[in-house]
């Protein structure tokens, strides 16, 4: 019986390295020819000798289902009859001119069994989606100028079922919590840590083996789409990891899967990864391209999600990333940069905006690597967003200093004003910053657990006053005391103590404002969004600046006193007369400060110039705390 998915323009655009949508092609799909109930089985494995599939349908004998090659394309394909939902299967490979065969999991394959089990399951993605609100009105909430507040999360350790002795919550279980959790809490998006399959749960996702399967540790592909579904349903986005930078060498999934190095580089020059011990994939290989960039529009395509955060960017654009000399290998005219890398993720956002312009798409990458969030049309890499890594660094390196000595540092808060626009930014608190040995962003805050918590909320109010959209770690928004740990659950017990109930609360504010509040996130990316009024009063460790939006009469001025010395009558000159309202001070009891360095609610702009402007305000500055003044409309 003859029977295939795979037109001859597939096979030409899939060598070609520009096919997108490869999983509707390779890969188990289930089907009906002839009528006979079946599945049709596709795979590349350009230098296998002889292919079959195998499985529960079979009892695992190679013997029984061999595949055929379709031409020169190194795709073997076939169809066989009475095979079922749910039943488990492998490829089995005969390397050429080897006797000995190996089994592979299915490189497309939609589903794996629970790890540490490494078989593909049979399955449909059929699902009846709910979110047709949210996707016809997505690409105004995920646009550049939209408030985006991110909550980052691990999904094996977010919640369990009975606090800390209970089992992981599973998709469908944690959907409505974690819909009505983040929507309570202000949040805008949700970004979730690889939920690719992956073999090794302490890598967190980042070692991926099944490109285009959510892990199924969680439940199966309908589970995690019903999560997507109810999030968008509460008015949430969600962004996924997406790890194209690397993949591990485990025999059964992509490593040497014909016998060759078909995914991966030969040269360990180029296809090893020293620092994760993992492999690279040969960005110059067609169909690695048409692979990868399938990958990638797969979950924008069947899961509904609202941008990918590319992981390990910096890695892929560097032949020389963390290797010495001569343990890479230069370019003809002795540069470093990774061409085919470049290619590919120029081609991978040119795709992805081209077919889905109301999403987008995010870089981790940590180098001075120019143009990262700017069109391919300009000679950038294309990306929407990049995450600032060097603001995280030096914050966070700031903010662990005793107060006494940060006015010898206060460059770390003022120094990012000098790149500011330079790219389109994320400011990220995310996981790398609270594990191994770096611990919970309350346990950085120095002095004793009041100072602690008053820190941390200046920290979080200085984030939201930047340009730059947020994103925020679980757990560092009701204050976790201990560093997070993957096999543990997060401390949800501390939300009985009302100091980190307060701290929930700020963050709520926080994000209510940063949603509400023109000023705060239309400048996010663009140049005239943020204005020093003061940058350099360094003896106090103060620092003043203001935020613009569409409206020019309502502009947002933020004040930090980043000492634990109270500081009243300070004079701040500001760019209009009239009342300005406090609309947020972190020294508020509602946030678990002492109530005492509040403005009254209102502050009259008094005609006394003072920073180069007409008319100043006298304040009122608590210890180790922010404040933000919005001019009062006028009406």
């Amino acid at each position: 019986m003859t029977f295939t998915l795979i037109t001859d323009d597939d096979l030409f655009l899939f060598n070609q390295g520009e096919h997108f949508q490869i999983y509707d092609k390779l890969g188990a799909h289930p089907t009906t020819v002839d009528g006979q109930e079946g599945c049709y089985f596709a795979v590349w494995a350009p230098d296998a000798e002889r292919v079959s599939v195998v499985g529960d349908f079979n009892g695992w004998d190679g013997r029984s289902h061999s595949l055929h090659a379709r031409a020169n394309s190194g795709i073997w394909e076939g169809f066989v009859a009475h095979v079922q939902i749910g039943q488990n299967y492998k490829y089995r490979l005969w390397p050429r001119g080897s006797e000995t065969s190996m089994d592979k999991s299915d490189p497309v394959g939609f589903l794996c069994e629970v790890p540490p089990k490494t078989g593909s399951v049979i399955c449909r993605l059929d699902y009846q989606w709910g979110d047709a609100e949210w996707m016809k009105t997505r690409k105004e909430r995920n646009s550049r100028r939209a408030p985006m507040a991110i909550y980052e999360v691990h999904l094996g350790s977010w919640m369990r079922s009975e606090g800390r002795g209970g089992y992981p919550l599973g998709y469908r279980e944690m959907a409505d919590r974690m819909a009505e959790y983040v929507a309570d809490t202000g949040f805008t998006h949700v970004e979730f840590m690889p939920v690719m399959e992956h073999p090794f749960y302490g890598s967190w996702g980042y070692q991926v083996t099944g490109y285009f399967a959510p892990t199924s540790r969680y439940g199966t592909p309908h589970d995690f789409m019903y999560l997507v579904d109810r999030l968008h349903q509460r008015g949430i986005g969600v962004i996924l990891d997406w790890v194209p930078a690397h993949f591990p060498g485990d025999e059964h999934s992509l490593a040497l899967f014909d016998g060759t190095h078909i995914y991966e580089h030969a040269d360990p020059r180029k296809g090893f990864h020293p620092d994760w011990k993992s492999l690279i994939f040969n960005y110059g290989r067609h169909e690695v391209r048409s692979f990868l960039l399938s990958s990638a529009r797969f979950w924008l395509d069947y899961y509904h999600a609202d941008g990918l955060r590319v992981d390990g960017v910096a890695s892929m654009l560097y032949l020389d990333y963390s290797r010495a000399d001569g343990e890479w290998i230069p370019n003809e005219d002795g540069s470093n940069e990774n061409r085919d890398a470049v290619t590919l993720l120029r081609r991978f956002n040119e795709h992805v905006y081209g077919n889905f312009p109301d999403v987008q798409t995010t870089a981790e990458e940590s180098t001075a690597w120019p143009g990262v969030s700017r069109p391919t049309s300009d000679g950038g890499l294309g990306f929407g967003l990049k995450w600032d890594m060097g603001w995280m660094h030096d914050t966070l390196a700031y903010m662990t200093l005793d107060p006494v000595h940060r006015k010898h540092h206060h460059d770390k808060l003022t120094f990012r004003g000098l790149y500011l626009y330079t790219e389109n930014y994320v400011l990220s608190l995310s996981h790398d910053e609270v594990v191994h040995g770096k611990r919970s962003l309350l346990s950085k805050m120095p002095g004793d657990h009041w100072q602690k918590l008053a820190n941390l909320r200046l920290l979080y109010g200085y984030m939201y006053a930047q340009p730059g959209k947020k994103l925020l770690f679980m757990g560092g928004e009701f204050a976790c005391h201990n560093e997070w740990n993957h096999d543990d659950v997060l401390e949800w017990e501390l939300l009985d103590h009302p100091d980190h109930q307060k701290i929930r609360a700020w963050i709520r504010a926080l994000n209510g404002s940063y949603r509400d509040i023109g000023a705060l996130h239309q400048g996010d990316v663009e140049v005239g969004g943020f204005e020093w009024i003061h940058a350099d009063d360094r003896d106090n460790s103060v620092l003043s600046f203001l935020r613009w939006g569409d409206d020019e009469e309502d502009p947002i001025l933020f004040v930090g006193n980043f000492t634990p010395v109270p500081r009243g009558n300070y004079r701040i000159g500001v760019p209009r007369s009239g009342p300005w309202i406090e609309i947020l001070n972190s020294d508020a009891a509602a946030w678990g400060g002492s109530d005492q360095w509040l403005n009254g609610g209102t502050v009259q702009a008094e005609e006394v110039k003072y920073h180069g402007r007409t008319h100043s305000v006298a304040l009122n500055l608590p210890p180790l705390g922010c404040i933000f003044l919005r001019r009062q409309p006028v009406r």
